[in-house]
């Protein structure tokens, strides 16, 4: 009986999930917009955390659940942290910064279009021909997801890792006071 059902749900006959994933996807999609085209750094950090928490979501829907909290816990918990830290630490301009724009955006826009056909354009062409094996164990389970993780992205994951320290580091010491310098606001 599941399996006739499953037989009759056609393209033209979305469930909810998928009419969920479509919504998600396009406030996420909005999300991503906003952060890129924002001018304030810190807005941007914060539509950062609503467009990775989107993906997170679409994780959730894709029932991979362990890779949302993942992505809740890596980029959402830390990278955007340490990004906020970096901004407060590096003394960056905060609100609008008018010597910030280079003019460059059309040029910039270009290159984002570029870039996307092309990223689209392989991954249709690395998995035009791949199939989901659906008796195996699921594709986003803690299992597969660790042999993935720990047989072929090994190395990428550590490098990740020690880029991520070396920003740390780099803004702890931007944001030192210069040795020569003791009360650099003049207030003895």
């Amino acid at each position: 009986m599941m399996l006739a059902a499953a037989q009759t749900h056609g393209f033209l006959s979305p469930t909810g999930v998928e009419i969920a994933f479509l919504l998600v996807g396009i406030a996420t999609l909005g999300a991503a917009a906003i952060t890129v085209t924002t001018r304030q750094l810190v807005h941007a950090a914060l539509w950062l955390v609503v467009t990775l928490g989107g993906l997170a979501v679409e994780y959730l829907l894709l029932t991979a659940e362990f890779i949302a909290w993942v992505q809740v816990l890596i980029y959402v918990g830390s990278v955007v942290v340490l990004l906020l830290f970096g901004l407060m630490l590096t003394k960056a301009p905060i609100g609008r910064s008018p010597d910030a724009n280079s003019g460059n955006r059309w040029v910039a826009l270009a290159v984002a279009v570029a870039a996307a056909t092309a990223l689209v354009w392989v991954v249709v062409d690395a998995f035009r021909t791949t199939w989901i094996d659906l008796d195996g164990p699921a594709q986003g389970s803690t299992q597969v997801s660790g042999q993935i993780l720990f047989r072929h992205w090994v190395l990428p994951f550590e490098a990740l890792s020690v880029l991520l320290l070396a920003a740390l580091v780099g803004a702890i010491v931007l944001s030192r006071k210069d040795a020569k310098d003791p009360d650099p606001e003049g207030k003895r």
